[in-house]
């Protein structure tokens, strides 16, 4: 059926608005699927601050460093260390909790990170609800040492001079509720010993003071100790991972020296407050982990006394999950205290 001109005119009209809508309307669309990748690609646009919630010169310090220089150098912005010690590093993690989740805040968490959750009756965050995982890191071994001072070779010798001299003899560790504490105090129940521990504002700290000879037994991670162990300053008696380590294979295992039942690693990870947009955590993640994946940097870190780890950031929220809820049981069974 034929139309005169004017209604012929007037849905032509009507067909041109059509599809200059439909055009419009997928440019809108395409731009808003766009809009991820093209904040991911401008960020970061400043300075981004990375907290360590320990004192300089350990584990966590050391690593967080080595990451945010080629960070810095990957993405162009400064990512500069902020150390806030204290509390277990609950201070500083509180501090990150309430940061803005824009991306310009980064927390390097320690292992203790899952054990607070339990450990103190309040806290001022939620370890889960107020943070977003993004890599758990590298994983690092305990190292029982003592000062050379101390005439004990083994930890069984060890062991027999604590019995001697019961309540004079103390051990450091980087604060209560870090693994390496928490392997002393397994260690310390298994035996029945009376050891008095000593607890500092993060592993630099305590082992200063081990090598210093102001506590002669120290548990630390392997990357606080290692250059001390190496020059002399410090004697490893054990560690305790299942295997020995391969930048100081001469150290056996708590297995080794008779002692299975002290076992365990320390781990770091990256986190961001809770509501961090997934374009940042996603660019984070593959940034932090292929830092760490690099062949070259992998050989560096493991020299440090770090195991790469580099995990997704959905298998380092079911690792907080699970360890929550693991030291949720065990810390109540020994009874360790927050000193």
């Amino acid at each position: 059926m034929s139309c005169d001109a004017l209604a012929c005119e007037t849905m032509s009209i009507i067909k041109l608005r059509r599809r200059r809508f439909l055009k419009l309307s997928g440019a809108a669309a395409a731009f808003a699927a766009l809009a991820p990748v093209a904040r991911a690609q401008a960020y970061p646009t400043r300075p981004v601050r990375v907290i360590v919630p320990f004192a300089p010169g350990g584990a966590t310090d050391i690593f967080a460093r080595f990451v945010a220089q080629k960070l810095s150098e990957q993405l162009g912005k400064q990512f500069f260390i902020d150390n806030i010690a204290g509390a277990s590093g609950n201070i500083g993690t509180a501090q990150a909790a309430r940061a803005a989740p824009d991306g310009y805040t980064l927390l390097f968490a320690f292992s203790t990170h899952v054990v607070n959750a339990t450990l103190f009756e309040k806290l001022s965050y939620d370890p889960v609800k107020d943070f977003a995982p993004v890599t758990l890191a590298v994983a690092s071994t305990a190292v029982l040492s003592v000062n050379p001072a101390v005439p004990a070779q083994t930890v069984s010798e060890l062991v027999d001079l604590i019995r001697a001299n019961p309540g004079k003899m103390s051990y450091a560790s980087g604060g209560t509720g870090t693994q390496p504490h928490l392997a002393a105090e397994q260690l310390r129940l298994l035996l029945n010993l009376d050891l008095v521990h000593v607890p500092f504002n993060g592993g630099a700290p305590a082992v200063a003071s081990i090598v210093a000879g102001h506590t002669p037994i120290g548990v630390s991670t392997l990357a606080s100790a290692a250059p001390y162990i190496s020059e002399g300053k410090l004697r490893a008696l054990a560690i305790t991972s299942k295997t020995r380590s391969r930048i100081s294979p001469q150290v056996p295992t708590m297995t080794e020296a008779g002692y299975p039942q002290i076992e365990g690693d320390s781990w770091i990870g990256v986190l961001v407050p809770a509501g961090t947009q997934e374009d940042i955590v996603g660019l984070l993640n593959r940034a932090i982990t292929g830092i760490i994946t690099s062949p070259k940097n992998e050989e560096r870190l493991t020299t440090l006394g770090y195991d790469p780890v580099a995990s997704t950031a959905d298998e380092f929220a079911a690792r907080i999950s699970a360890e929550i809820d693991m030291w949720g049981k065990v810390i109540p069974a020994a009874n360790i205290k927050p000193q």
